[in-house]
Protein backbone atom coordinates (compact mmCIF):
# COMPACT_ATOMS: atom_id res chain seq x y z
CA UNK A 1 0.00 0.00 0.00
CA UNK A 2 1.48 3.74 -0.96
CA UNK A 3 1.73 5.52 1.70
CA UNK A 4 2.67 9.42 2.89
CA UNK A 5 4.59 9.52 6.09
CA UNK A 6 3.76 12.69 8.40
CA UNK A 7 5.69 13.70 11.07
CA UNK A 8 5.10 16.98 13.08
CA UNK A 9 8.08 18.97 15.09
CA UNK A 10 6.87 19.94 18.35
CA UNK A 11 10.29 20.72 19.74
CA UNK A 12 10.71 17.31 21.99
CA UNK A 13 13.73 16.08 22.27
CA UNK A 14 13.19 12.26 20.04
CA UNK A 15 11.98 13.78 16.92
CA UNK A 16 13.13 11.87 13.82
CA UNK A 17 13.09 14.57 11.59
CA UNK A 18 14.53 12.09 8.80
CA UNK A 19 11.05 9.77 9.85
CA UNK A 20 13.46 7.01 9.80
CA UNK A 21 12.07 4.31 11.89
CA UNK A 22 8.56 5.20 11.02
CA UNK A 23 9.81 4.07 7.17
CA UNK A 24 11.36 1.03 9.08
CA UNK A 25 7.81 0.53 11.06
CA UNK A 26 5.62 0.94 7.82
CA UNK A 27 7.58 -1.67 5.36
CA UNK A 28 7.69 -3.69 8.37
CA UNK A 29 3.79 -3.57 8.16
CA UNK A 30 3.85 -4.69 4.13
CA UNK A 31 3.62 -0.23 3.06
CA UNK A 32 5.53 0.75 0.61
CA UNK A 33 6.21 4.65 1.81
CA UNK A 34 6.28 7.20 -1.18
CA UNK A 35 6.71 10.32 0.32
CA UNK A 36 7.76 11.84 3.64
CA UNK A 37 6.20 15.04 4.97
CA UNK A 38 7.25 16.78 7.65
CA UNK A 39 6.55 20.46 9.68
CA UNK A 40 6.76 22.28 12.65
CA UNK A 41 4.25 23.18 15.28
CA UNK A 42 4.51 24.65 18.72
CA UNK A 43 1.17 22.37 19.14
CA UNK A 44 -0.70 20.03 17.77
CA UNK A 45 -4.01 21.71 16.01
CA UNK A 46 -6.85 20.53 17.81
CA UNK A 47 -8.72 19.72 14.65
CA UNK A 48 -6.38 18.53 11.83
CA UNK A 49 -2.96 17.94 14.33
CA UNK A 50 -1.14 19.27 11.58
CA UNK A 51 -3.27 22.45 10.52
CA UNK A 52 -5.56 23.23 7.56
CA UNK A 53 -3.05 24.18 5.00
CA UNK A 54 -0.93 21.24 5.24
CA UNK A 55 -3.43 19.20 5.30
CA UNK A 56 -4.51 20.51 1.63
CA UNK A 57 -1.19 20.49 1.04
CA UNK A 58 -0.74 16.72 2.20
CA UNK A 59 -4.19 15.75 0.51
CA UNK A 60 -2.65 17.43 -3.26
CA UNK A 61 0.77 15.17 -2.66
CA UNK A 62 -1.23 12.08 -2.20
CA UNK A 63 -3.53 12.62 -4.91
CA UNK A 64 -0.20 12.87 -7.12
CA UNK A 65 1.38 9.90 -5.83
CA UNK A 66 -1.74 7.47 -5.87
CA UNK A 67 -1.20 7.22 -2.24
CA UNK A 68 -3.45 5.09 -0.56
CA UNK A 69 -3.45 5.91 2.81
CA UNK A 70 -1.30 9.15 5.40
CA UNK A 71 0.44 7.47 8.48
CA UNK A 72 1.42 9.73 11.41
CA UNK A 73 4.51 9.76 13.52
CA UNK A 74 2.84 10.94 16.31
CA UNK A 75 -0.78 9.49 17.97
CA UNK A 76 -4.15 10.88 16.72
CA UNK A 77 -6.60 11.38 19.07
CA UNK A 78 -9.88 9.86 17.14
CA UNK A 79 -11.45 13.13 16.39
CA UNK A 80 -8.34 14.28 14.84
CA UNK A 81 -8.09 11.21 12.59
CA UNK A 82 -11.70 11.25 11.91
CA UNK A 83 -11.18 15.08 10.62
CA UNK A 84 -8.36 14.36 8.62
CA UNK A 85 -9.34 11.27 6.77
CA UNK A 86 -12.61 13.20 5.80
CA UNK A 87 -10.19 17.09 4.58
CA UNK A 88 -7.79 13.96 2.74
CA UNK A 89 -10.27 11.62 1.82
CA UNK A 90 -8.10 8.69 2.11
CA UNK A 91 -7.45 6.67 5.19
CA UNK A 92 -5.28 7.96 8.48
CA UNK A 93 -3.30 6.31 10.82
CA UNK A 94 -0.74 6.08 13.24
CA UNK A 95 2.13 5.57 15.28
CA UNK A 96 -0.04 3.59 17.92
CA UNK A 97 -2.13 1.60 14.85
CA UNK A 98 1.02 0.54 13.51
CA UNK A 99 2.84 -1.06 15.94
CA UNK A 100 -0.62 -2.71 16.62
CA UNK A 101 -0.75 -4.11 13.25
CA UNK A 102 2.81 -5.21 13.45
CA UNK A 103 2.38 -7.06 16.45
CA UNK A 104 -0.92 -8.67 15.04
CA UNK A 105 1.29 -10.00 12.37
CA UNK A 106 3.97 -11.30 14.37
CA UNK A 107 2.63 -12.81 17.45
CA UNK A 108 2.84 -16.43 17.00
CA UNK A 109 2.14 -18.53 20.54
CA UNK A 110 -1.76 -18.33 22.12
CA UNK A 111 -0.23 -15.63 25.01
CA UNK A 112 0.93 -12.96 22.52
CA UNK A 113 -1.74 -13.52 20.39
CA UNK A 114 -4.08 -12.47 23.51
CA UNK A 115 -1.82 -10.12 24.65
CA UNK A 116 -2.17 -8.12 20.91
CA UNK A 117 -5.66 -8.87 21.25
CA UNK A 118 -5.88 -6.84 24.15
CA UNK A 119 -4.36 -3.94 23.10
CA UNK A 120 -6.00 -3.95 20.13
CA UNK A 121 -9.23 -4.05 21.71
CA UNK A 122 -8.46 -0.91 23.87
CA UNK A 123 -7.31 1.02 21.21
CA UNK A 124 -10.40 0.69 18.99
CA UNK A 125 -12.78 0.98 21.88
CA UNK A 126 -11.60 4.54 21.64
CA UNK A 127 -12.47 4.58 17.79
CA UNK A 128 -15.91 3.68 18.39
CA UNK A 129 -17.56 7.48 17.32
CA UNK A 130 -15.31 7.49 13.87
CA UNK A 131 -16.28 3.70 13.17
CA UNK A 132 -19.79 4.93 12.88
CA UNK A 133 -19.51 8.69 12.08
CA UNK A 134 -21.68 7.34 8.79
CA UNK A 135 -24.73 7.18 10.72
CA UNK A 136 -26.40 10.37 10.76
CA UNK A 137 -27.19 10.77 14.07
CA UNK A 138 -25.42 10.47 17.18
CA UNK A 139 -27.63 11.66 19.68
CA UNK A 140 -31.89 11.93 19.59
CA UNK A 141 -33.64 15.26 19.86
CA UNK A 142 -35.46 16.59 22.68
CA UNK A 143 -37.40 14.10 25.42
CA UNK A 144 -35.19 11.04 23.05
CA UNK A 145 -32.84 8.81 25.12
CA UNK A 146 -30.70 8.73 21.32
CA UNK A 147 -30.61 8.20 17.61
CA UNK A 148 -29.77 4.98 15.86
CA UNK A 149 -25.94 5.92 15.93
CA UNK A 150 -25.82 5.91 19.49
CA UNK A 151 -27.58 2.67 19.78
CA UNK A 152 -25.40 0.92 17.50
CA UNK A 153 -22.29 2.80 19.66
CA UNK A 154 -23.68 1.35 22.22
CA UNK A 155 -23.79 -1.93 21.00
CA UNK A 156 -20.16 -1.87 19.98
CA UNK A 157 -19.24 -0.61 23.30
CA UNK A 158 -20.60 -3.96 25.48
CA UNK A 159 -19.98 -6.09 22.81
CA UNK A 160 -16.07 -4.49 23.10
CA UNK A 161 -16.08 -4.82 26.89
CA UNK A 162 -17.17 -8.03 26.98
CA UNK A 163 -14.47 -9.09 24.56
CA UNK A 164 -11.38 -7.27 26.84
CA UNK A 165 -13.05 -8.87 29.95
CA UNK A 166 -12.46 -12.56 28.29
CA UNK A 167 -9.15 -11.40 27.29
CA UNK A 168 -7.78 -9.80 30.32
CA UNK A 169 -9.61 -13.18 32.06
CA UNK A 170 -7.93 -15.74 29.47
CA UNK A 171 -4.22 -13.23 30.28
CA UNK A 172 -4.42 -13.48 34.40
CA UNK A 173 -4.71 -17.46 33.23
CA UNK A 174 -1.77 -17.42 31.51
CA UNK A 175 0.20 -15.17 33.80
CA UNK A 176 -0.90 -17.61 36.58
CA UNK A 177 1.14 -20.42 34.22
CA UNK A 178 3.99 -18.20 34.22
CA UNK A 179 3.78 -17.47 37.58
CA UNK A 180 3.69 -21.17 38.00
CA UNK A 181 6.38 -21.96 36.46
CA UNK A 182 8.55 -19.51 37.97
CA UNK A 183 7.98 -20.88 41.34
CA UNK A 184 9.33 -24.16 40.05
CA UNK A 185 12.34 -22.37 38.46
CA UNK A 186 13.11 -21.08 41.99
CA UNK A 187 12.40 -23.82 43.85
CA UNK A 188 15.18 -25.87 41.90
CA UNK A 189 17.71 -22.67 42.50
CA UNK A 190 17.39 -21.36 39.04
CA UNK A 191 19.47 -17.88 38.21
CA UNK A 192 17.15 -16.23 35.73
CA UNK A 193 18.53 -13.66 33.26
CA UNK A 194 16.14 -11.85 30.80
CA UNK A 195 17.30 -10.22 27.32
CA UNK A 196 15.73 -6.61 27.26
CA UNK A 197 16.38 -3.97 24.95
CA UNK A 198 15.31 -1.77 21.73
CA UNK A 199 13.97 -3.25 18.73
CA UNK A 200 15.97 -4.87 16.10
CA UNK A 201 19.29 -4.86 18.78
CA UNK A 202 19.95 -8.07 18.20
CA UNK A 203 18.41 -10.14 20.78
CA UNK A 204 17.41 -12.58 19.80
CA UNK A 205 20.33 -13.29 17.59
CA UNK A 206 22.28 -13.20 20.50
CA UNK A 207 20.17 -15.82 22.13
CA UNK A 208 20.59 -17.89 19.26
CA UNK A 209 24.06 -17.40 19.80
CA UNK A 210 24.06 -18.14 23.37
CA UNK A 211 21.68 -21.34 23.47
CA UNK A 212 22.45 -22.80 19.82
CA UNK A 213 18.54 -22.42 19.41
CA UNK A 214 16.98 -21.30 16.29
CA UNK A 215 14.55 -18.49 17.63
CA UNK A 216 13.52 -16.84 14.66
CA UNK A 217 15.98 -13.53 13.84
CA UNK A 218 15.76 -11.05 11.06
CA UNK A 219 17.01 -7.26 10.30
CA UNK A 220 13.82 -6.08 11.30
CA UNK A 221 11.68 -4.42 13.73
CA UNK A 222 10.11 -6.43 16.17
CA UNK A 223 10.75 -10.10 14.23
CA UNK A 224 9.77 -11.57 17.24
CA UNK A 225 7.24 -10.82 20.24
CA UNK A 226 7.01 -14.06 22.26
CA UNK A 227 8.88 -14.61 25.03
CA UNK A 228 11.27 -17.74 24.56
CA UNK A 229 12.98 -19.45 27.63
CA UNK A 230 15.78 -22.29 27.27
CA UNK A 231 18.13 -23.74 29.72
CA UNK A 232 21.94 -22.03 29.15
CA UNK A 233 24.92 -24.29 30.67
CA UNK A 234 27.73 -22.37 32.03
CA UNK A 235 30.95 -24.74 32.31
CA UNK A 236 33.02 -22.17 34.24
CA UNK A 237 30.50 -22.16 36.68
CA UNK A 238 29.14 -25.66 36.38
CA UNK A 239 25.80 -24.86 36.72
CA UNK A 240 22.87 -24.29 34.18
CA UNK A 241 21.29 -20.99 34.08
CA UNK A 242 17.96 -19.86 32.72
CA UNK A 243 17.70 -17.25 29.59
CA UNK A 244 14.55 -15.95 28.54
CA UNK A 245 14.40 -13.64 25.46
CA UNK A 246 11.60 -10.75 25.28
CA UNK A 247 9.94 -8.32 23.07
CA UNK A 248 11.90 -5.62 22.38
CA UNK A 249 10.47 -1.82 23.00
CA UNK A 250 10.21 1.13 21.41
CA UNK A 251 9.46 4.92 21.35
CA UNK A 252 6.48 5.62 22.39
CA UNK A 253 5.40 2.23 23.19
CA UNK A 254 1.43 2.34 23.22
CA UNK A 255 0.67 2.02 26.69
CA UNK A 256 -2.27 -0.35 25.93
CA UNK A 257 1.19 -2.60 24.89
CA UNK A 258 2.86 -2.30 28.01
CA UNK A 259 0.01 -3.23 30.43
CA UNK A 260 -0.83 -6.54 27.42
CA UNK A 261 2.08 -7.66 27.70
CA UNK A 262 2.41 -7.36 31.12
CA UNK A 263 2.98 -11.17 31.73
CA UNK A 264 5.53 -11.60 29.26
CA UNK A 265 7.20 -8.30 30.89
CA UNK A 266 6.92 -9.88 34.22
CA UNK A 267 10.00 -11.88 33.09
CA UNK A 268 12.16 -8.82 33.12
CA UNK A 269 10.78 -8.04 36.80
CA UNK A 270 11.28 -11.06 38.19
CA UNK A 271 14.94 -11.75 37.03
CA UNK A 272 17.36 -12.11 38.67
CA UNK A 273 19.60 -10.40 35.92
CA UNK A 274 18.96 -8.38 33.15
CA UNK A 275 21.06 -8.56 29.45
CA UNK A 276 20.34 -5.18 28.03
CA UNK A 277 21.38 -5.95 24.33
CA UNK A 278 22.40 -2.22 22.44
CA UNK A 279 22.78 -1.65 18.97
CA UNK A 280 26.15 0.02 19.73
CA UNK A 281 26.09 0.86 15.25
CA UNK A 282 23.35 2.80 15.75
CA UNK A 283 24.22 6.44 16.06
CA UNK A 284 21.00 7.04 18.43
CA UNK A 285 21.80 4.21 20.99
CA UNK A 286 22.13 6.39 23.97
CA UNK A 287 18.12 7.85 22.77
CA UNK A 288 17.00 4.08 22.43
CA UNK A 289 18.62 2.84 25.99
CA UNK A 290 16.68 5.79 27.78
CA UNK A 291 13.35 4.67 25.99
CA UNK A 292 14.06 1.02 27.18
CA UNK A 293 14.76 2.39 30.96
CA UNK A 294 11.87 4.25 30.73
CA UNK A 295 9.98 1.20 30.11
CA UNK A 296 11.78 -0.72 32.85
CA UNK A 297 10.49 1.68 35.27
CA UNK A 298 7.60 1.56 34.28
CA UNK A 299 6.99 -2.23 34.60
CA UNK A 300 8.76 -2.16 37.84
CA UNK A 301 12.42 -3.42 36.41
CA UNK A 302 14.22 -0.47 36.95
CA UNK A 303 16.28 -2.18 40.38
CA UNK A 304 17.28 -5.32 38.55
CA UNK A 305 20.86 -5.65 37.88
CA UNK A 306 21.90 -4.72 34.60
CA UNK A 307 24.47 -6.06 31.90
CA UNK A 308 24.92 -3.44 29.12
CA UNK A 309 25.96 -5.65 25.74
CA UNK A 310 26.45 -3.47 22.90
CA UNK A 311 26.13 -5.63 20.13
CA UNK A 312 26.62 -5.63 16.27
CA UNK A 313 30.73 -4.83 17.06
CA UNK A 314 30.87 -5.68 13.09
CA UNK A 315 29.15 -2.67 11.67
CA UNK A 316 30.94 -0.43 13.90
CA UNK A 317 33.47 2.03 11.71
CA UNK A 318 36.81 1.48 12.10
CA UNK A 319 37.16 4.92 13.81
CA UNK A 320 34.86 4.44 16.60
CA UNK A 321 35.86 0.83 17.36
CA UNK A 322 36.27 0.41 21.81
CA UNK A 323 39.70 -0.06 22.63
CA UNK A 324 38.93 -2.40 24.74
CA UNK A 325 36.24 -5.52 24.94
CA UNK A 326 34.79 -4.80 28.47
CA UNK A 327 34.10 -1.39 30.88
CA UNK A 328 31.35 0.49 32.56
CA UNK A 329 28.67 2.22 31.51
CA UNK A 330 27.08 5.25 33.13
CA UNK A 331 23.49 4.68 33.51
CA UNK A 332 21.17 6.60 35.24
CA UNK A 333 23.62 7.72 37.16
CA UNK A 334 25.30 4.28 37.98
CA UNK A 335 28.05 2.57 36.84
CA UNK A 336 26.83 -0.75 34.68
CA UNK A 337 28.73 -3.10 33.49
CA UNK A 338 29.94 -3.30 29.69
CA UNK A 339 30.65 -5.82 27.11
CA UNK A 340 31.39 -5.26 23.34
CA UNK A 341 30.18 -8.28 21.50
CA UNK A 342 28.86 -9.29 17.82
CA UNK A 343 26.45 -12.16 17.93
CA UNK A 344 26.14 -12.13 13.93
CA UNK A 345 29.97 -12.99 14.21
CA UNK A 346 30.49 -14.40 17.39
CA UNK A 347 32.95 -12.27 18.86
CA UNK A 348 32.92 -11.67 22.12
CA UNK A 349 30.50 -14.37 23.10
CA UNK A 350 32.76 -16.80 24.90
CA UNK A 351 33.69 -13.57 27.31
CA UNK A 352 30.11 -12.57 28.01
CA UNK A 353 29.54 -16.42 28.86
CA UNK A 354 32.55 -15.91 31.07
CA UNK A 355 30.65 -12.72 32.75
CA UNK A 356 27.61 -14.69 32.71
CA UNK A 357 29.40 -17.44 34.57
CA UNK A 358 30.97 -15.32 37.12
CA UNK A 359 28.10 -13.50 38.00
CA UNK A 360 25.51 -16.89 38.23
CA UNK A 361 28.15 -18.63 40.73
CA UNK A 362 27.75 -16.05 43.34
CA UNK A 363 29.97 -12.95 42.41
CA UNK A 364 27.75 -9.48 42.44
CA UNK A 365 26.89 -7.88 39.01
CA UNK A 366 27.69 -4.18 39.73
CA UNK A 367 24.70 -2.79 41.93
CA UNK A 368 23.30 1.11 42.38
CA UNK A 369 25.46 2.50 44.89
CA UNK A 370 28.29 -0.16 44.44
CA UNK A 371 31.39 1.29 42.79
CA UNK A 372 33.66 -1.52 41.40
CA UNK A 373 36.91 -1.82 38.97
CA UNK A 374 36.42 -2.31 35.33
CA UNK A 375 37.30 -5.72 34.55
CA UNK A 376 38.78 -6.11 31.64
CA UNK A 377 38.46 -9.40 28.91
CA UNK A 378 41.11 -10.30 26.36
CA UNK A 379 39.75 -9.97 22.51
CA UNK A 380 38.47 -13.51 20.89
CA UNK A 381 41.89 -14.90 19.48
Amino acid sequence: MRTILVGVDLGLANFDAALDELGQLARTAGMEPVAKVVCKRRAPDAALFVGTGKADEIKLLAQSLGAQEVLFDQGLSPGQQRNLERRLEIPVNDRTFLILEIFAQRARSHEGKLQVELARLQYLSTRLVRRWSHLERQRGGIGNRGGPGETQIELDRRMIAANIKRTKEQLDKVKRQRQTQRKQRDRRGAFNISLIGYTNAGKSTLFNALVKARAYAADQLFATLDTTTRQLYLGEAERSVSLSDTVGFIRDLPHGLVDAFQATLQEAVEADLLLHVVDASNPDYTLQIEQVQRVLLEIGAEKVPQILVFNKLDAIPEARLPVQSSDYFELDGEQTPRIFLSAQAGTGIAQLRSLLAHTAAGSPVLAPGQPQSPVVYEADS
